[in-house]
């Protein structure tokens, strides 16, 4: 009798665990689908579309904000909460784009914006030309670029995605940058699509 009744003992203990075991695993998958829903989330947004503005090709932090042989740059770092769609800061055509292998290095290092693999879209827009610069990180593997040279693009528009976040660079032609006044300094939180990031003070070239 002691050896059956402790034969039900253990026989239940281990159905126990395995439904528990179950029920854990199912919880964890439900969780890690979550994150990727949120990691991965792309949310329409109201694009206040003016040939007068420049907007954030992307969501995250102000890095730096420089100028350099007379061309303006504003880099943005993407955490891996941020969201990872990157948009046209104007409307313009595509005129190029090229890929470049590279290392994956941490975005905040100095080096990253030239050694990382990335992806450069250049785009003519109606008051002179510029360049975003998708930058793969230490998590961030996977550019995608969804534009192609010739398209035409509205301010605003879908560009690509970088995977997990990393960095975007958005450098302004020579031309452009004499007549464009940045309005973000670095430590300042950007919206792609919704910040603005630099008005155009003297019309079109």
């Amino acid at each position: 009798m002691a050896d059956r009744n402790g034969g039900k003992v253990v026989e239940t203990g281990s159905s126990q665990e395995i439904i528990m075991g179950f029920f854990l695993f199912a919880a964890l998958f439900f969780l890690f689908g979550l994150f990727l829903l949120y990691f991965f989330r792309d949310p329409e947004r109201k694009i206040n579309q003016d040939e007068k503005h420049i907007l954030a090709p992307a969501d995250g932090k102000v890095m730096e904000v420089m100028e350099e042989n007379g061309r303006k740059t504003i880099r943005i770092f993407m955490s891996p909460l941020d969201v990872h769609i990157q948009r046209a800061p104007v409307r313009g055509i595509v005129e190029s784009v090229e890929y470049k292998k590279g290392k994956f290095l941490q975005a905040f290092r100095k080096q990253a914006s030239v050694e990382n693999e990335q992806n450069i879209i250049r785009l003519g827009g109606d008051a002179g030309g510029l360049e975003i610069k998708q930058i793969a990180g230490v998590l961030a593997r996977r550019i995608e670029c969804w534009v192609k040279p010739g398209q035409r693009l509205g301010q605003g528009e879908r560009l690509g995605m970088i995977k997990l976040g990393s960095q975007v660079d958005l450098t302004l032609s020579a031309g452009l940058s004499k007549i464009v006044v940045l309005k973000v300094k670095q430590g300042e939180k950007v919206q792609a699509g919704k910040t603005v990031i630099g008005d155009i003070s003297e019309g079109k070239t």
